[in-house]
């Protein structure tokens, strides 16, 4: 069928004339044909489903799989269906894999493999060679095959020259470098924010001032070379003033959060639940509080499940030894649709998209179809039988979550969820 028709759907998009209105959509071999309050269109396949919303499709900035190397946590294939089910058209894919995708051979790889499938897949390369901080990779060689930015995913650039030069080099082509906000030194080998609850449970603590040190340094950096810096989840009260006052300075700086660390505390702690252990560490409802603040003033430009697939060996184990990691793709919308209005979260599940040199398409007649559909309203618990990831490592089991996702349209393909 060439042709369907969304029958009452509230348009949420504030680029479009039809922001906030109840119509009917139309869309033929893949872009928007009409949009009105009622079309009738007997060829076309009507879609009629309970308070329906759409909006431009959604993006997250941080997904890991496993493939290549670590099929056992997740697949590229499973994990497109998984990102699919949670209402995102597009992911940008880590490079946190074996090998590593730090090369134009790694990028050329993904694309083949995840060529015409209805989530659209940006691989991020990584800034160094083998991920390992020392020399930088091929970023020329794996822009042009279409990675999107450069990033060793949840390893700090320990390195200030590195970091200095890599700022400098991608300017030539308009390249996107991140840094992950933790100053190992400071660090150490904390597992947990080094607050009261670090200390009642006796586990080594993470200082919020290792992310704001990471993250002063990177601003000046930016400040003296130029260029343009991503700075992947945030998690403290500090590092939103931070990057606040650089955007006011003019730098050319995002950032965004986890949903794991706009939504939990390190209150979560006390049973030891390794599904708790992540990176950056859960903070306190004080960090929390500053970062919903920044969210919703566009100081933090989007959110992202940081979805990191771990097998049940990596995480049934002592806390010490457990891997850092949470699934997140399934929960996302839901967890965040929990805590803001309707609005913001389209607005943070869409913000990060031009930023990583995404083309954004309003949801206008004669625009390309690439749209999520959602129920916005309804709460449920979030449990194992919503998990359709390989690993179940989610940090947001048994919490409330708000909203249903009912699918996606992009790429010319529909895909609704049962």
């Amino acid at each position: 069928m060439s042709a369907t028709l969304l029958k009452n759907a509230t348009i949420v998009d504030p680029t479009s004339k039809h922001h906030l209105k109840k119509r009917d959509v139309l869309v033929e071999k893949g872009i928007i044909k009409k949009i009105a309050a009622s079309i009738s269109e007997p060829k076309a396949k009507e879609i009629v489903l309970k308070n329906l919303h759409i909006s431009q499709g959604w993006f997250d900035s941080s997904v890991c799989f496993g493939e290549p190397g670590y099929e056992d946590r997740e697949t590229i294939e499973n994990g497109l269906k998984t990102a699919a089910r949670s209402g995102f058209t597009a992911i940008a894919l880590n490079g946190a894999t074996q090998p590593v995708l730090d090369s134009k051979s790694g990028i050329q790889y993904v694309k083949g493999k995840t060529a015409g499938n209805v989530v659209e897949v940006y691989p991020v390369g990584t800034l160094t060679m083998q991920a390992k901080g020392e020399d930088l990779a091929e970023l020329f060689d794996m822009k042009t095959e279409g990675a999107i930015s450069f990033y060793d995913y949840q390893k700090p650039i320990e390195n200030a020259n590195l970091l200095k030069i890599a700022l400098q080099y991608t300017q030539n082509f308009e390249g996107l470098v991140q840094s992950f906000p933790m100053d190992p030194s400071i660090a150490r080998k904390g597992l947990v924010n080094e607050e009261i609850n670090s200390t009642k449970l006796g586990l080594k603590g993470i200082p919020a001032l290792s992310e704001e040190l990471q993250i002063t340094r990177d601003l000046y950096l930016l400040e003296y070379t130029g260029g343009k810096l991503h700075i992947p989840t945030i998690s403290t009260k500090k590092s939103v003033q931070l990057i606040k006052e650089a955007k006011k300075k003019g730098l050319d700086v995002t950032c965004s959060v986890s949903i794991n660390n706009l939504c939990l505390t390190d209150d979560e702690l006390e049973n030891f639940d390794t599904n708790f252990k992540v990176l950056p560490p859960l903070r306190t409802k004080k960090d929390i509080k500053s970062l919903l603040k920044g969210l919703k003033d566009g100081t933090i430009d989007g959110v992202t499940s940081n979805h990191d697939p771990h097998t049940i060996e990596d995480k049934k184990t002592e806390f010490d030894h457990a891997a850092y990691g949470s699934i997140g793709l399934e929960s996302c919308f839901g967890a965040l649709q929990a805590i803001v209005n309707t609005e913001t979260s389209i607005k943070a599940l869409t913000g990060l998209k031009e930023r990583f040199g995404i083309h954004t398409t309003p949801v206008s007649e004669g625009s390309k179809a690439n749209l999520t559909l959602f129920n916005p309203e309804g709460t449920f618990q979030f449990s194992e039988e919503h998990i359709v990831s390989t690993s179940k490592n989610a940090a947001m089991l048994g919490k409330t979550l708000k909203g249903t996702v009912y699918g996606i349209f992009h790429n010319k393909k529909i895909f609704l969820n049962e």
